[in-house]
């Protein structure tokens, strides 16, 4: 990892801190971008690190400013990790069209206008990646899950298609499927589950950063479910 240039979306979160902190201690340097105008508490600092905050990345223009930021930054960019997203349950008889939209965009949408944007980068590069979170639950989804489901499974087509598009290129395209990720938000909303079951952001983070690594140069348009002991 050392040296090469990470730009990791949705990099306040609990996934992406422990991505942006893992790949910083192995020598990366890293681009920081989210919602959230402040980054949180703990986030890597320093000259290899720069932090975008307040960019809504279901804006094609927004989310390729955000890229070329990066690029003029660090002189080029090795890594998409597209971890920005959102969840929500709900059934089809309560659901909202607005709803269905609004998961599209967070989930799809955003992976898509950051991926197009880095594509350029990402060709010059020696060894370009791009790893996508979808989601197990997105083979098959169980009720209240179908927004978050069929935005999800946009999201591995997506991966497999973009796959395809670059494989020539010598950039590939792989993504990460977890089940329920051990968070604190996890436990509150689910306070009698048996939380050793299911993956930590840690063990998703090495799954993600191996596909981010030049060893993993012959695997791409994998959908890899990374689902702890579920």
């Amino acid at each position: 990892m050392a040296g090469r240039v990470f730009a990791i979306t949705g990099a306040s979160g609990v996934l992406g801190s422990a991505v942006a902190k893992a790949a910083v201690a192995q020598g990366a340097r890293v681009a920081l971008i989210d919602f959230a105008k402040t980054p949180p508490p703990g986030l890597p600092s320093g000259d290899g690190v720069l932090v975008l905050g307040g960019v809504d990345l279901t804006d094609a223009v927004a989310a390729g400013a955000a890229i070329d930021a990066v690029a003029d930054r660090f002189g080029g960019l090795d890594v998409l990790l597209n971890i920005a997203g959102g969840f929500r349950w709900e059934t089809l008889e309560t659901s909202l069209a607005e709803g269905w939209h609004r998961l599209f965009l967070m989930n799809v949408q955003t992976a898509a206008n950051t991926s197009r944007a880095a594509i350029p980068y990402l060709r010059e590069s020696r060894s370009g990646r791009i790893v996508n979170v979808g989601a197990n639950a997105a083979l098959k989804a169980s009720m209240g899950m179908g927004p978050y489901a069929a935005s999800k499974a946009g999201v591995h087509s997506l991966t497999e298609s973009l796959a395809e598009e670059l494989k020539s290129d010598g950039v590939t395209v792989n993504a990460v499927l977890p089940s329920i990720i051990d968070t604190q938000a996890n436990r509150a909303d689910m306070p009698k589950a048996d939380f050793a079951t299911w993956v930590t952001p840690e063990e998703l983070t090495a799954v993600m950063l191996f596909l981010a690594g030049e060893e993993a140069s012959a695997v791409t348009g994998a959908l890899i479910p990374v689902t702890g002991r579920i």
